[in-house]
């Protein structure tokens, strides 16, 4: 599994698109708390842990349990680690349940990149 994070708007997802010549079928984009592990490549993580976090539900578990789905996948997720902690309690949860997934996942990952300005920066 790939791991690709970075900010919003720095071109995580160009990035796959050309480093793993990746078409529009092969992307899925998350919207809610159910993702399709059948496409190569699992967009806006932090949209599934958004509505997870409004469904109570758990995303690290949620991986866990689909763990054979995603081995071989390539997963991009916004870093909302940076800026001004949230005042809102449910945005802070979203936050925290974003970054405990990143972490679980980087573990299990081959590679991680971080991307900056449309440029890879290799961490794993």
């Amino acid at each position: 599994m790939i791991l690709i994070i970075g900010g919003a708007y720095q071109g995580k997802l160009d990035y796959a698109k050309a480093a793993f010549s990746l078409t529009p079928e092969d992307i899925f984009t998350c919207a809610g708390a159910e993702i399709d592990f059948s496409k190569r490549c699992v967009n806006a993580l932090e949209e599934f842990c958004y509505a997870c976090v409004q469904q109570e539900l758990d995303p690290v578990d949620y991986f866990r349990s689909h763990e054979g789905a995603w081995q071989d996948s390539i997963l991009i997720c916004n870093d909302l680690s940076s800026g001004v902690v949230p005042m809102d309690a449910a945005d802070r949860q979203w936050r925290h349940s974003t970054g405990r997934l990143c972490q679980y996942l980087a573990r299990q990952a081959n590679q991680v990149s971080r991307i900056f300005c449309g440029l890879e920066q290799r961490l794993k």
